[in-house]
């Protein structure tokens, strides 16, 4: 029997073949689905401490605490909430994978849902495992978002010559206007040539490397992977933090980091 394949039909098969040859290139060589019963000590560890961390921040990472961080339902609950410990009035949580997955380059894909209102600060982002001063040493925000500018998603790069502090950060913005209330997943593609930023695939950002100094560019070396959920702020507070919205969970489906193949 004759078949006959329209152009439209055409377009749509090679656009399927390109995406599987896409996907067949990379390696899966970290992941976490957070389908258990707990918090993976074998991937994960906590950051601990409430000196604001370099930004004023105002809560206390907590370690190996439910009421912080726990895994439901299929999902990491990074939780901050309204309560004293130690010297500060919140708590929170920060998951760090220094320990045990530091590695060099990859495409790191986290599928979350933000919390939201005045004083939230949820992040997903990077460090050089041997971090010596900040920020030469390098820095890759996948996603930031400052509740008081709800559904604006932030990605950024950060070293010695292009940062925040002396006005030459390289960074860019996407709206996500259901950030908060529906899971979307948030990407970094990160090779020796380019930084590249995505939400739902939708590329938003692209940092290149054109200038091949360290001072541009320390991004050639192990870096780990962080979550985490600041409260207040230089800039999660820079409006001010409604308390009364607390506690505010940001949610995690999984985590999954892929190398070329």
């Amino acid at each position: 029997m004759k078949r006959v394949f329209s152009i439209s039909n055409i377009i749509l098969l090679s656009i399927a073949i390109s995406c599987s040859t896409a996907k067949d290139k990379r390696e899966l060589i970290f992941q976490d689905e957070f389908n258990g019963a707990m918090i993976d000590p074998s991937k994960w560890t906590f950051e601990v401490g409430g000196d604001g961390f370099g930004n004023n921040e105002l809560q206390f990472y907590t370690k190996d605490r439910k009421e912080n961080a726990r895994v439901e339902n299929g999902n990491l609950i990074i939780e901050a909430r309204k309560e004293k410990w130690e010297k500060n009035d919140y708590t929170s949580a920060k998951l760090i994978t220094k320990e045990t997955f530091p590695f060099q380059y990859g495409s790191i894909e986290v599928r979350a849902k933000l919390p939201k209102g005045k004083g939230t600060w949820p992040a997903i982002w990077m460090l050089s495992k041997n971090i010596k001063e900040w920020p030469d040493d390098g820095e890759i925000d996948i996603m930031e978002h400052v509740g008081y500018n709800e559904g604006f998603v932030h990605g950024s790069v950060h070293t010695k010559k292009y940062n925040h502090i002396i006005g030459t950060q390289k960074t860019d913005t996407i709206i996500v206007k259901d950030a908060t209330s529906q899971f979307h997943v948030y990407r970094a593609d990160w090779t020796p040539d380019k930084i590249e930023m995505f939400v739902d695939n939708k590329k938003y950002f692209t940092y290149i490397n054109t200038e091949k100094t360290y001072d541009a560019w320390p991004f050639d070396q192990p870096f780990y992977l962080i979550l985490n959920q600041a409260v207040g702020g230089n800039w999660g507070g820079k409006e001010g933090v409604d308390s009364g919205i607390y506690p505010q969970k940001f949610l995690i489906d999984y985590v999954r980091i892929y190398k070329s193949k």
